[in-house]
């Protein structure tokens, strides 16, 4: 039998990355292809044609490798998520999307939980509402580009339900992406029109929600001419960026949580129910019957891209290379130097889009190491905090993106947590290929989602890292003072 494929995309933050994944779980092709955040003060967006655009050309080098498109079962995405994308009835984008990290709807946020209550909010949803939500941002273009509001015809949620639509010429988006939009019920899997009329906004723009491993249409004529994939390929709904990582991570029982490191990142834990507690972002799980319990963070990976871009040389080849060298050359607890890592605001520990970063304690003897390596372990701080929120057992953690290719920054990470770290030797790959499984699901090719992780995570090997004694002494002791800075600084912002 001839060996079929799955196209599989992540539609990142900075970059969109591509796999062909053949159906015994091999990455048989792959290909990155970068694009720019559009800042404008602390607004941050994107244009979605650098999305379509990188996923077209990414889908014709497969094809110019010698693979056919004869042999695609499938195209299947994940992408970040808590966007608000507009488009007019041609599909075609209203301007820029607006950005989960982008909070401008501060006002809006205060407005809606006012109008329909706080507790009413947090019990459908299973989270606040905050000037990120896309609920909030919908309601701010309306009261701020009355114009482009009214030439909606469609808002979507994640920037793969974007390459979805110019695909197929539908409209959807699943259920992980929609539990961040602030109007799915989480429970019920239905959206509560009823609040869109309440806030003057009109329901009829919403997406249909569908399951992730759901056929949500097929690549038209148009899109085969774009993609090179032949006209009637299937493509399925996916799953945001979350789904994505937590199936990919193997998580499955309480007391076992997964670090996500990408521009942003999040501690995640999986459950049967939500978890309303203070800060926690409760997502529907790629598993129907399952939920997400997740502490995101706007600043992770970022902090490392800055601070190399900072620090390497402007003719440094390989500027991480030469950060890493630094960091090699570094010492743990960095000679008590503590950095602030709100680089982009933040939003957990503290929700405050005015927040920025800051090194506390240079002296004369501070060095380029200790600077890059106290920026690695305030993210490994902040994330600790997260822990620490969801509260409980902790039996196993699992650390999973850009971040986890990192060795001394994982290191750092069972010496914060003073727990083993688990990381998957193909860590960058893994949320890609673990979202096939949709694919597989629905053409009778696997069980169920239990079933694909089983089989997947056996033929992934995981190197371990432990805590060294003497070093996770010192960070627990350095992690004390590390959380008394923000309150201390908090007013200069």
């Amino acid at each position: 039998m001839k060996m079929k494929y799955v196209a599989s995309f992540d539609i990142g933050t900075t970059a969109t990355k591509g796999l062909l994944v053949s159906i015994d779980k091999q990455v048989i092709c792959s290909k990155s292809i970068a694009y720019k955040t559009i800042y404008k003060g602390d607004k941050k967006e994107q244009e979605p044609e650098d999305w379509y655009r990188a996923f077209c050309e990414i889908s014709k080098t497969f094809f110019e490798r010698g693979y056919l498109a004869q042999d695609i079962i499938g195209i299947v995405m994940s992408g970040q998520m808590q966007d608000l994308i507009c488009v007019d009835h041609l599909g075609q984008p209203l301007g820029p999307a607006i950005l989960y990290s982008d909070a401008r709807a501060i006002h809006e946020a205060k407005e809606i939980t006012k109008s329909i209550g706080e507790d009413v909010l947090y019990t459908s949803t299973g989270n606040k509402l905050d000037g990120s939500i896309p609920f909030a941002k919908l309601l701010w273009v309306m009261r701020n580009e009355p114009s482009k509001y009214n030439e909606i015809y469609k808002i979507l949620i994640s920037s793969k339900d974007y390459c979805v639509s110019k695909l197929t010429d539908q409209y959807i988006t699943d259920m992980t992406s929609a539990a961040t939009s602030g109007l799915m019920d989480i429970q019920a899997k239905t959206w509560n029109k009823i609040w869109m009329k309440n806030m003057d906004l009109d329901p009829q723009i919403l997406p249909e929600l569908k399951y992730s491993q759901e056929c949500v249409g097929e690549v038209t004529k148009r899109a085969s001419i774009e993609t090179g994939y032949n006209e009637g390929t299937k493509v399925y709904a996916g799953t945001g960026d979350a789904g994505a990582t937590t199936l990919a991570s193997g998580i499955a029982n309480a007391g076992e949580y997964n670090i996500n490191i990408g521009t942003s990142g999040w501690i995640a834990g999986i459950s049967k129910d939500v978890l309303l507690k203070e800060n926690v972002f409760n997502l529907a799980a790629m598993q129907k019957d399952f939920f997400i319990n997740v502490i995101p963070f706007l600043n992770a990976g970022g902090v490392h891209k800055w601070i190399t871009s900072v620090l390497a040389p402007e003719d440094q080849s390989d500027p991480y290379a030469y950060i890493n060298l630094l960091l090699n050359e570094s010492e743990s607890g960095s000679h008590d130097l503590m950095f602030l890592p709100y680089l982009s605001g933040e939003r957990f520990p503290v929700l405050d889009d005015k927040a920025k970063g800051c090194y506390i304690g240079i002296t004369p003897e501070t060095t380029k190491n200790d600077m890059v390596r106290a920026c690695l372990e305030a993210v490994a701080f902040s994330i600790r905090q997260g822990l620490e929120v969801i509260g409980g057992k902790v039996d196993k953690i699992t650390l999973i993106g850009g971040g986890a290719k990192v060795q001394l920054w994982c290191q750092i990470f069972a010496d914060v947590f003073a727990k083993t770290i688990y990381v998957s030797e193909d860590t960058e790959f893994m949320p890609s290929i673990a979202i096939t499984a949709a694919v597989f699901i629905n053409q009778g090719l696997e069980k169920d989602y239990s079933s694909f992780i089983d089989s997947f995570l056996s033929s992934n090997s995981f190197t371990l890292y432990h805590p060294v004694q003497g070093d996770a002494e010192r960070l627990n002791k350095k992690y004390k003072k590390y959380i008394e800075i923000y309150p201390a600084v908090k007013n200069l912002f």
